[in-house]
């Protein structure tokens, strides 16, 4: 398999069977964020195509399922219970670049009871057609880590010629319209961890389902802040509904498929 990978233990989705809709061979992404720990971004892309074949997408999909309820009956299970909680776009990508993402999410729907979810880093939400393929998902993981257009330019690095603010209201449109759930990602550093109540503000002007409160704890160029240092930041975001990385569970796994999980997982058994 090339294009579904996993099942990897998240933080915040569980069991989470992953889907890459663009699987190049080196990271591409409209980002270059300090912390990402798939390194520095090889490919920088701002504009969408197609990546991946739908028919190549489907065979791969029927055959994760197959082996997925292969698993399920060896541990003695019904076989409608697949040992995943979600299917999430992701990948060694920007999911959003992908320009078939609507056909890609509408197959998974069909041929999956889980529900869908895909972590993007905002920059498309941008686009109108962005916008309409992201209204298919169950789940949407949309990431702000920076309330200035300073710090977004420090921490994201961003490829797109606009800025922080025009994101942050796309993503305020985009929740108004969205009947599923839509999560707001923030990542915390060493550069913004003073900025808690700025982003406050921003997520209780979205109005998102959750927030979650990440700090990099995967191997990258950046340093986690401490559980304490979160803890003071979880103080701040008292009145809305989060959960914080250091105090999540952390769900156990039988990976499918080894080889493309290393590649975009690093360590794929640890929490994600």
């Amino acid at each position: 398999m090339k294009y579904i990978y996993g099942p990897v233990p998240s933080w915040r989705l569980g069991k989470s069977l992953g889907v890459d809709p663009v699987s190049t061979e080196k990271k591409t992404c409209s980002f270059d964020c300090v912390y990402c720990q798939l390194g520095r971004t090889i490919n920088p892309i701002t504009k969408r195509k197609v990546f991946i074949k739908l028919d190549d997408f489907v065979k791969e999909l029927i055959l994760a399922k197959k082996l997925l309820r292969e698993s399920t009956l060896e541990k003695g299970l019904d076989e409608k219970e697949l040992p995943i909680d979600y299917i999430t776009f992701s990948g060694l990508a920007e999911p959003t670049l992908a320009e078939n993402l609507s056909e890609l999410v509408k197959v998974v729907h069909q041929n999956m009871s889980q529900p869908v979810a895909i972590l993007t880093n905002s920059s498309l939400m941008t686009k109108e057609d962005v916008l309409r393929d992201l209204l298919l998902f169950d789940v949407v993981v949309a990431k702000i880590d920076a309330p200035t257009e300073i710090l977004f330019k420090k921490i994201n690095r961003p490829f797109v010629n606009y800025g922080i603010e025009k994101i942050i209201e796309q993503i305020k449109i985009f929740s108004k319209n969205f009947n599923g759930r839509l999560e707001l990602q923030m990542m915390f550093v060493d550069e913004n961890k003073h900025f808690a109540k700025e982003l406050v503000d921003i997520a209780k002007e979205i109005k998102p389902y959750r927030v979650q409160l990440n700090t990099p704890l995967r191997p990258c160029s950046v340093p986690p802040l401490s559980v304490s240092e979160m803890e003071h930041i979880e103080k701040e975001f008292k009145e809305l509904n989060i959960i914080n990385v250091y105090k999540s569970e952390r769900p156990k796994v039988v990976i499918l498929n080894e080889r493309e999980t290393r590649r975009r997982r690093p360590d794929p058994y640890k929490l994600l």
